[in-house]
């Protein structure tokens, strides 16, 4: 199977930067899994946030987040990462890693994705 485990969350005040990490294992992983970041508030559904595919050469961005956080991956390493700078109040969410094969027109769709991590709180203060 595939195992994802992401860190690096925390508290941060509005205008701060985090950065999060997700590391893959496990022998059915793939480095040509795309590999993408959602998000869940309490009482909302999960979000697309950000997605980079198998190569690192096509990034996909929510418009909410265009701007402010980076998606990034070293395959070296299996590990997929999010600079999220420039953090509001209303970026407060669990942050969870995802990866897959998924066409570029389906990969901000949280159905298309087999392989979760458990996810990690961000919150940011007002």
């Amino acid at each position: 199977q595939v195992q994802l485990v992401e860190s690096g969350g925390g508290l941060v005040q509005a205008g701060g930067s985090l950065r999060l990490s997700c590391v893959a294992s496990g022998r059915a992983f793939s480095s040509r899994y795309t590999m993408t970041w959602f998000r869940q508030a309490p009482g909302k559904e999960r979000e697309f946030v950000a997605a980079v595919n198998w190569s690192g050469e096509s990034t996909y961005y929510a418009d909410s987040v265009k701007g402010r956080f980076t998606i990034s991956r070293d395959n070296a390493k299996n590990t997929v990462y999010l600079q999220m700078n420039s953090l509001k109040p209303g970026d407060t969410a669990v942050y969870y890693c995802a990866a897959d094969r998924v066409v570029a027109g389906n990969i901000m769709s949280a159905h298309e994705y087999d392989y979760w991590g458990q996810g990690i709180q961000v919150t940011v203060s007002s």
